[in-house]
C-alpha cells in the first residue's frame, strides 16, 4: 500500500511529465515530420517513462530524461521501419487535405517544409534548444554529443533555414516572420 509520501511524489512527477507532453510532441514532429506518428511516439515515450521511473535520479533533469527516451524510441523504430515504404511521395496524403486559404498558415507551412528539408541532426539540435528551451549542454547530452557540436549544429541550422526560408531580404521585400521568435534564436544566444 501507497503512503502519502510517495503518492504526493507520484503526483508530482504525473504533473511533471503532463506539462512536457508539448516540447516532447514538438521534438518528435521534428525528427518524424508527421503529427500523428509524433502522438505515438509521446504516448510511448510516457509509457517508458512510466514504468521506468524508478531509473530516473531525482533531482536530474525530467525533460532531458524524456527527450533522450523519445529520441531513442524514434531512432530504434527509424530502424526497423526504414524498409516500408507505403506513400513514399506523399501522394495519397495530399489529395486528402485541403488547401489553406490564410497566408499565416501558409507561412508555416514554408517554415516547416524548409524544417523538413534540415539534415537530421540540425533539425534535432534547432528544436531542442530553440524550440524546447533547453541549454546547449543539456541538448548535447541528449544527443550523445559536444556542447561545442551542438551550438554548431544550431547555428549551422539557423543560418540554413534562413537561406531557404530567404530571410535576408524576405519574400517580397518583406520577411514574412521574427526568424528569431521561431527558432529561439534570443533565448539560445543566452546559453
Amino acid at each position: 500500500m501507497a503512503t502519502s509520501g510517495s503518492a504526493e511524489a507520484s503526483g508530482g512527477i504525473k504533473t511533471d511529465l503532463v506539462s512536457a507532453i508539448p516540447s516532447l510532441r514538438a521534438f518528435a514532429v521534428s525528427l518524424c515530420g508527421n503529427p500523428d506518428r509524433a502522438d505515438d511516439l509521446v504516448q510511448e515515450t510516457l509509457v517508458k517513462a512510466w514504468v521506468s521511473l524508478a531509473s530516473f535520479t531525482e533531482g536530474t533533469n525530467l525533460t532531458a530524461w524524456l527527450f533522450t527516451i523519445l529520441r531513442n524510441i524514434y531512432y530504434s523504430d527509424y530502424r526497423k521501419r526504414r524498409r516500408e515504404t507505403s506513400d513514399p511521395d506523399g501522394l495519397m496524403a495530399a489529395k486528402m487535405v485541403a488547401p489553406a486559404t490564410q497566408p499565416g498558415h501558409m507561412d508555416f507551412l514554408d517554415f516547416r517544409a524548409a524544417l523538413q528539408k534540415l539534415p537530421l541532426d540540425q533539425r534535432e539540435a534547432l528544436i531542442l534548444v530553440g524550440a524546447s528551451g533547453l541549454s546547449y549542454d543539456e541538448a548535447a547530452a541528449i544527443c550523445g554529443c559536444a556542447s561545442g557540436t551542438m551550438k554548431s549544429r544550431v547555428n549551422r541550422a539557423r543560418n540554413r533555414l534562413a537561406e531557404l526560408l530567404s530571410l535576408a531580404g524576405g519574400r517580397d521585400g518583406a520577411a514574412p516572420f521574427e526568424f528569431g521568435e521561431i527558432v529561439g534564436a534570443e533565448n539560445a544566444e543566452a546559453d
